[in-house]
């Protein structure tokens, strides 16, 4: 190291060793000087301190002042001339180093004590650090301006997405109430096709032609009365929507159990039929109330005796028998309450909307 600084402190300061009239260039010197220069290949060289030191007062960073002052320039203003020419150079901090060691040189520039910064100087370091803090705001007004297109284009997709989800849950909806009326609508065709066939087969059983004068009129296998129901008596009227009112009340509070109803119309149609068929035979027209096959399938319902009484039935033997006197046997009466029965029997929907 030393006979390194001592070559180069020969070469840039001869006068520190020698004059200049003495001084011999022999070939083994610049031999020595050329291996030591290849062995220390890198110079880290220290710049002026105090000039350093006034460029950071100014505002420049260290490391810009360092570069401005190791690129040659002896001056404050030579120094600020530079750093406006590379203002958009990239500035780094890596410093190379030596691969052994690390020879210093310091490069002072003479300046006097009294060396005053010219007021062009100032102006113009002024001005360098305004052009730096216009475009710094303008760079950050610039990443403003992106991130709250960002933001807005960000709402705009969200709004966009959460209307077309929208938009595809109302269609699926649309087209699953669509797809369930059609289906509704189809099992009501398939009641209303059951029901006419069986219909038309009860018909054929009881030796009835398939096709009769009243086609909309249930089949009840009972003998039809040849008066138009509008010309019924006003009391056969009145007994119709009561017994429909016996039949309603009691396959609703049956409902979850439709067997029971079901168990109790057809029960009450034997009684109905067999009368209708057979009116002078006495053993149709007397129900024993304590019979269990009846308390078990209409007398537990007090739907099912009430519509017997509008039959024409009557408590006789202190309440233990119902009876119909064959002098109150009215056909008419009796083919009203088959009617409505049969409905009850027939139509899937009976019932179910009364309470």
């Amino acid at each position: 190291m030393a006979d390194f600084a001592a070559a180069f402190t020969n070469l840039i300061h001869p006068n520190s060793v020698q004059k200049p009239s003495s001084i011999t260039h022999s070939s083994e010197a610049a031999g020595n000087f050329i291996a030591t220069l290849k062995k220390y290949s890198t110079l880290v060289m220290e710049v002026d301190e105090r000039l350093l030191g006034e460029l950071e007062a100014m505002g420049f960073s260290k490391d810009r002042a360092r570069m401005a002052l190791s690129s040659g320039n002896s001056s404050i203003e030579a120094a600020i001339d530079w750093l406006a020419d590379h203002e958009n150079d990239t500035v780094t901090s890596e410093t190379p180093m030596m691969p052994e060691a690390e020879v210093v040189v310091n490069i002072n520039i003479e300046a006097s004590d009294s060396f005053q910064i010219s007021d062009h100087v100032k102006l113009r370091a002024q001005e360098l650090r305004n052009q730096a803090r216009k475009k710094k705001a303008y760079q950050e007004k610039t990443l403003e301006r992106e991130r709250e297109k960002a933001r807005i284009r960000a709402g705009k997709e969200l709004l966009e997405a959460k209307r077309m989800a929208e938009e595809s849950e109302r269609k699926r909806f649309l087209a699953q109430r669509k797809a369930d009326k059609e289906e509704e609508k189809r099992a009501r065709e398939k009641i209303l096709q059951k029901l006419q066939q069986d219909k038309l087969e009860r018909r054929g059983m009881l030796g009835l032609p398939k096709e009769g004068t009243l086609p909309m009129k249930p089949d009840t296998g009972l003998p039809q009365i040849t008066k138009p129901f509008d010309a019924l008596p006003v009391k056969h009227s009145v007994a119709r929507e009561r017994m429909r009112e016996c039949l309603r009340s009691l396959k609703y509070q049956n409902k979850d159990d439709n067997a029971k109803a079901t168990r109790a119309f057809q029960t009450l149609f034997i009684y109905v039929k067999n009368i209708v068929s057979n009116p002078e035979e006495k053993k149709f027209r007397k129900i024993r109330l304590s019979n269990p096959v009846f308390q078990d399938r209409v007398g537990k319902f007090e739907q099912g005796i009430e519509f017997l009484k509008l039959c024409g039935f009557e408590r006789v033997k202190g309440g233990n028998f119902l009876l119909l006197p064959r002098e109150k046997v009215d056909m008419g009466l009796l083919n009203i309450a088959g009617t409505e029965l049969q409905s009850a029997l027939t139509n899937p929907f009976f019932g179910l909307l009364s309470g």
